[in-house]
Protein backbone atom coordinates (compact mmCIF):
# COMPACT_ATOMS: atom_id res chain seq x y z
CA UNK A 1 0.00 0.00 0.00
CA UNK A 2 1.46 3.42 -0.85
CA UNK A 3 1.56 6.23 1.93
CA UNK A 4 1.56 9.62 0.78
CA UNK A 5 2.45 12.32 3.04
CA UNK A 6 1.00 15.68 2.77
CA UNK A 7 3.97 18.51 2.37
CA UNK A 8 2.73 20.44 5.40
CA UNK A 9 2.45 18.41 8.84
CA UNK A 10 2.98 18.76 12.37
CA UNK A 11 3.07 21.77 14.95
CA UNK A 12 2.79 25.73 13.58
CA UNK A 13 4.93 27.87 15.35
CA UNK A 14 2.40 29.30 17.29
CA UNK A 15 1.80 25.48 19.10
CA UNK A 16 5.35 24.93 19.50
CA UNK A 17 5.95 28.18 21.08
CA UNK A 18 3.44 27.73 23.57
CA UNK A 19 5.02 24.44 24.89
CA UNK A 20 7.98 25.78 24.64
CA UNK A 21 6.72 28.30 27.08
CA UNK A 22 4.92 26.30 29.09
CA UNK A 23 8.07 23.75 29.46
CA UNK A 24 10.03 26.44 30.34
CA UNK A 25 8.29 27.53 33.12
CA UNK A 26 7.70 24.42 34.59
CA UNK A 27 11.83 24.37 34.73
CA UNK A 28 12.30 27.25 36.12
CA UNK A 29 9.58 27.29 39.25
CA UNK A 30 8.50 24.73 42.02
CA UNK A 31 4.84 26.62 42.31
CA UNK A 32 2.02 24.55 41.16
CA UNK A 33 2.19 25.64 37.29
CA UNK A 34 -1.89 25.42 35.07
CA UNK A 35 -3.02 26.04 31.98
CA UNK A 36 -6.50 27.84 31.36
CA UNK A 37 -8.08 25.24 29.28
CA UNK A 38 -5.99 22.64 27.53
CA UNK A 39 -2.43 24.52 25.90
CA UNK A 40 -3.50 23.35 22.90
CA UNK A 41 -6.11 20.95 21.31
CA UNK A 42 -4.51 17.94 21.40
CA UNK A 43 -5.35 15.40 23.83
CA UNK A 44 -1.20 13.26 23.24
CA UNK A 45 0.62 16.61 23.49
CA UNK A 46 -2.16 17.87 26.74
CA UNK A 47 -0.94 14.14 28.35
CA UNK A 48 2.65 14.90 28.12
CA UNK A 49 2.44 18.71 29.74
CA UNK A 50 0.33 16.77 32.65
CA UNK A 51 3.43 14.53 32.76
CA UNK A 52 5.44 17.14 33.40
CA UNK A 53 3.58 18.52 36.09
CA UNK A 54 1.27 21.51 33.75
CA UNK A 55 -2.15 20.85 34.35
CA UNK A 56 -5.11 22.02 32.52
CA UNK A 57 -7.67 23.71 34.60
CA UNK A 58 -11.18 24.77 33.16
CA UNK A 59 -12.18 27.18 35.59
CA UNK A 60 -10.49 30.06 37.80
CA UNK A 61 -12.02 27.98 40.84
CA UNK A 62 -10.08 24.93 40.16
CA UNK A 63 -7.59 26.25 41.46
CA UNK A 64 -5.93 28.76 44.39
CA UNK A 65 -2.63 30.42 43.15
CA UNK A 66 0.40 29.57 41.15
CA UNK A 67 1.64 30.32 38.03
CA UNK A 68 -1.47 30.13 34.92
CA UNK A 69 -0.41 29.93 31.28
CA UNK A 70 -2.63 31.49 28.94
CA UNK A 71 -3.00 28.94 26.02
CA UNK A 72 -1.94 29.52 22.58
CA UNK A 73 -5.86 30.96 21.50
CA UNK A 74 -5.65 33.55 24.05
CA UNK A 75 -8.18 35.00 26.17
CA UNK A 76 -10.48 37.99 26.74
CA UNK A 77 -8.92 40.46 28.71
CA UNK A 78 -10.82 40.18 31.93
CA UNK A 79 -10.16 36.90 32.71
CA UNK A 80 -6.54 37.68 32.91
CA UNK A 81 -7.59 40.44 35.31
CA UNK A 82 -9.92 38.04 37.22
CA UNK A 83 -6.84 35.47 37.27
CA UNK A 84 -4.70 38.11 38.57
CA UNK A 85 -6.92 39.13 41.37
CA UNK A 86 -7.23 35.44 42.52
CA UNK A 87 -3.10 35.31 43.49
CA UNK A 88 -2.09 33.93 39.96
CA UNK A 89 1.09 34.64 38.27
CA UNK A 90 0.36 34.98 34.41
CA UNK A 91 2.77 33.68 31.61
CA UNK A 92 0.82 34.75 28.44
CA UNK A 93 1.25 31.90 25.63
CA UNK A 94 -0.87 33.36 23.65
CA UNK A 95 0.00 32.52 19.53
CA UNK A 96 1.50 36.05 18.28
CA UNK A 97 -1.12 35.59 15.30
CA UNK A 98 -3.48 35.45 17.41
CA UNK A 99 -2.65 38.76 19.22
CA UNK A 100 -2.71 40.30 16.01
CA UNK A 101 -5.88 39.33 15.27
CA UNK A 102 -6.92 40.68 18.92
CA UNK A 103 -5.38 43.84 18.11
CA UNK A 104 -7.20 44.48 14.24
CA UNK A 105 -10.39 43.51 15.82
CA UNK A 106 -9.97 46.09 18.60
CA UNK A 107 -8.85 48.81 16.51
CA UNK A 108 -11.86 48.10 14.02
CA UNK A 109 -14.32 48.45 16.69
CA UNK A 110 -12.36 51.85 18.09
CA UNK A 111 -12.81 53.44 14.69
CA UNK A 112 -16.22 52.51 14.45
CA UNK A 113 -16.68 49.86 12.71
CA UNK A 114 -19.45 47.00 13.15
CA UNK A 115 -16.75 44.27 14.20
CA UNK A 116 -17.51 40.42 12.33
CA UNK A 117 -15.27 37.77 12.92
CA UNK A 118 -15.13 35.50 10.65
CA UNK A 119 -15.54 31.91 12.74
CA UNK A 120 -16.43 29.15 15.25
CA UNK A 121 -18.18 31.43 17.92
CA UNK A 122 -17.64 28.69 20.72
CA UNK A 123 -14.42 28.46 19.88
CA UNK A 124 -11.97 29.60 22.47
CA UNK A 125 -9.61 31.98 20.12
CA UNK A 126 -12.77 33.75 19.01
CA UNK A 127 -14.14 33.96 22.19
CA UNK A 128 -11.12 36.14 23.11
CA UNK A 129 -10.99 38.22 20.22
CA UNK A 130 -14.44 38.94 20.65
CA UNK A 131 -13.45 39.67 24.34
CA UNK A 132 -10.81 42.19 23.05
CA UNK A 133 -13.67 44.36 21.23
CA UNK A 134 -15.44 44.52 24.53
CA UNK A 135 -17.85 42.35 23.53
CA UNK A 136 -19.03 44.08 20.94
CA UNK A 137 -17.80 41.75 18.09
CA UNK A 138 -20.17 39.15 16.55
CA UNK A 139 -18.89 35.91 15.03
CA UNK A 140 -19.91 35.02 11.71
CA UNK A 141 -20.07 31.37 9.93
CA UNK A 142 -22.62 29.01 7.57
CA UNK A 143 -24.73 28.78 10.76
CA UNK A 144 -24.71 31.66 12.03
CA UNK A 145 -25.02 35.09 9.28
CA UNK A 146 -25.59 38.61 10.87
CA UNK A 147 -28.14 40.78 9.55
CA UNK A 148 -26.60 43.47 7.52
CA UNK A 149 -28.02 46.60 6.78
CA UNK A 150 -26.71 48.99 3.68
CA UNK A 151 -25.76 51.89 6.42
CA UNK A 152 -23.54 49.54 8.34
CA UNK A 153 -19.83 50.43 8.36
CA UNK A 154 -18.85 46.64 8.96
CA UNK A 155 -14.71 45.99 10.13
CA UNK A 156 -13.83 41.71 9.63
CA UNK A 157 -11.15 39.60 10.81
CA UNK A 158 -10.81 35.91 10.61
CA UNK A 159 -10.13 33.33 13.16
CA UNK A 160 -6.50 32.20 12.48
CA UNK A 161 -7.72 28.47 11.26
CA UNK A 162 -10.38 29.58 9.17
CA UNK A 163 -10.40 28.33 5.51
CA UNK A 164 -9.92 31.22 2.83
CA UNK A 165 -12.89 29.48 0.92
CA UNK A 166 -15.36 30.79 4.05
CA UNK A 167 -13.45 33.74 4.33
CA UNK A 168 -14.38 34.68 0.59
CA UNK A 169 -17.81 33.83 1.41
CA UNK A 170 -18.16 35.81 4.27
CA UNK A 171 -16.95 38.40 2.17
CA UNK A 172 -19.11 38.29 -0.53
CA UNK A 173 -21.70 38.02 1.28
CA UNK A 174 -21.27 41.51 3.10
CA UNK A 175 -20.04 43.14 0.30
CA UNK A 176 -23.17 43.30 -1.50
CA UNK A 177 -24.93 45.02 1.39
CA UNK A 178 -22.92 47.81 2.16
CA UNK A 179 -21.23 50.72 1.04
CA UNK A 180 -17.93 50.30 3.34
CA UNK A 181 -16.30 47.30 4.37
CA UNK A 182 -12.66 46.86 5.59
CA UNK A 183 -11.43 43.37 5.96
CA UNK A 184 -7.80 42.37 7.63
CA UNK A 185 -6.88 38.67 6.27
CA UNK A 186 -6.10 37.22 9.49
CA UNK A 187 -5.96 33.24 8.03
CA UNK A 188 -2.58 31.72 9.88
CA UNK A 189 0.18 31.05 6.80
CA UNK A 190 0.95 27.93 8.22
CA UNK A 191 -2.98 26.83 8.09
CA UNK A 192 -3.52 28.19 5.26
CA UNK A 193 -0.27 25.98 3.66
CA UNK A 194 -1.41 22.72 5.41
CA UNK A 195 -4.85 23.56 3.73
CA UNK A 196 -3.85 23.59 0.29
CA UNK A 197 -1.22 20.49 0.81
CA UNK A 198 -4.00 18.63 2.37
CA UNK A 199 -6.33 19.55 -0.93
CA UNK A 200 -3.75 18.43 -2.99
CA UNK A 201 -3.35 15.34 -1.91
CA UNK A 202 -6.56 14.46 -1.54
CA UNK A 203 -7.17 14.76 -5.37
CA UNK A 204 -4.35 11.88 -6.04
CA UNK A 205 -5.40 9.46 -2.93
CA UNK A 206 -8.12 6.61 -3.01
CA UNK A 207 -8.16 7.15 1.34
CA UNK A 208 -7.51 10.38 3.53
CA UNK A 209 -6.20 10.31 7.11
CA UNK A 210 -6.37 13.39 8.89
CA UNK A 211 -4.66 12.92 12.11
CA UNK A 212 -5.21 15.35 15.50
CA UNK A 213 -7.48 16.71 18.14
CA UNK A 214 -11.37 16.15 18.03
CA UNK A 215 -11.55 19.52 19.17
CA UNK A 216 -9.22 20.92 16.65
CA UNK A 217 -10.66 23.66 14.96
CA UNK A 218 -7.84 23.61 12.35
CA UNK A 219 -7.64 19.65 11.95
CA UNK A 220 -11.68 19.74 11.48
CA UNK A 221 -10.87 21.74 8.63
CA UNK A 222 -8.92 19.74 6.83
CA UNK A 223 -11.15 16.81 7.13
CA UNK A 224 -13.65 19.35 5.61
CA UNK A 225 -11.14 19.74 2.55
CA UNK A 226 -10.25 16.41 2.12
CA UNK A 227 -14.19 15.65 1.40
CA UNK A 228 -15.08 18.30 -0.28
CA UNK A 229 -12.82 17.32 -2.96
CA UNK A 230 -14.73 13.82 -3.12
CA UNK A 231 -11.86 11.89 -1.11
CA UNK A 232 -13.10 9.32 1.21
CA UNK A 233 -11.79 10.45 4.62
CA UNK A 234 -11.48 9.54 8.39
CA UNK A 235 -10.53 12.32 11.21
CA UNK A 236 -8.18 10.28 13.60
CA UNK A 237 -6.40 11.11 17.30
CA UNK A 238 -4.02 8.23 17.17
CA UNK A 239 -3.24 4.52 15.22
CA UNK A 240 -5.56 3.14 17.75
CA UNK A 241 -8.63 5.03 15.70
CA UNK A 242 -7.69 3.45 12.41
CA UNK A 243 -10.44 0.67 11.29
CA UNK A 244 -7.92 -2.04 8.98
CA UNK A 245 -11.25 -2.58 6.70
CA UNK A 246 -11.19 1.27 5.42
CA UNK A 247 -8.20 0.29 3.09
CA UNK A 248 -9.93 -2.74 1.53
CA UNK A 249 -9.61 -2.06 -1.67
CA UNK A 250 -7.44 1.11 -1.41
CA UNK A 251 -4.20 1.61 -3.59
CA UNK A 252 -2.98 5.28 -2.37
CA UNK A 253 -3.62 6.60 1.20
CA UNK A 254 -3.00 10.33 1.93
CA UNK A 255 -2.09 11.31 5.50
CA UNK A 256 -2.51 15.34 6.61
CA UNK A 257 -2.41 16.85 10.28
CA UNK A 258 -3.60 19.51 11.72
CA UNK A 259 -1.17 22.28 13.45
CA UNK A 260 -1.39 21.21 17.02
CA UNK A 261 -0.26 17.09 16.08
CA UNK A 262 2.61 15.82 17.39
CA UNK A 263 5.35 14.47 14.85
CA UNK A 264 5.67 11.50 16.71
CA UNK A 265 1.62 10.59 16.83
CA UNK A 266 1.82 11.02 12.84
CA UNK A 267 4.54 8.92 12.53
CA UNK A 268 3.02 5.92 14.33
CA UNK A 269 -0.09 6.35 11.75
CA UNK A 270 2.22 6.19 8.84
CA UNK A 271 4.06 3.19 10.22
CA UNK A 272 0.89 1.32 11.50
CA UNK A 273 0.01 1.79 7.82
CA UNK A 274 2.86 0.54 6.02
CA UNK A 275 2.69 -2.76 8.39
CA UNK A 276 -1.07 -3.75 7.84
Amino acid sequence: MNVMVAEHIGFCFGVMRALNIAKKTKEGTDKPVFTLGPLIHNPQAVHELEELGIHPINSLDEAHGGILIIRSHGVPPDVIEKAKEKGFEIVDATCPFVKRVQEYARKLCEEGYRVIVVGEENHPEVIGIIGHTGGKAEAMNKRRIPVIEDRDRIGMVAQTTQSIENLKLAISYVVERVKELKVYNTICNATYMRQQSTKLLAKEVDLMLVVGGKMSANTSRLVEIARNEGCETYHIETKEDIDPAWFSGKITVGVASGTSTPDWVIKDVVEYIKNL
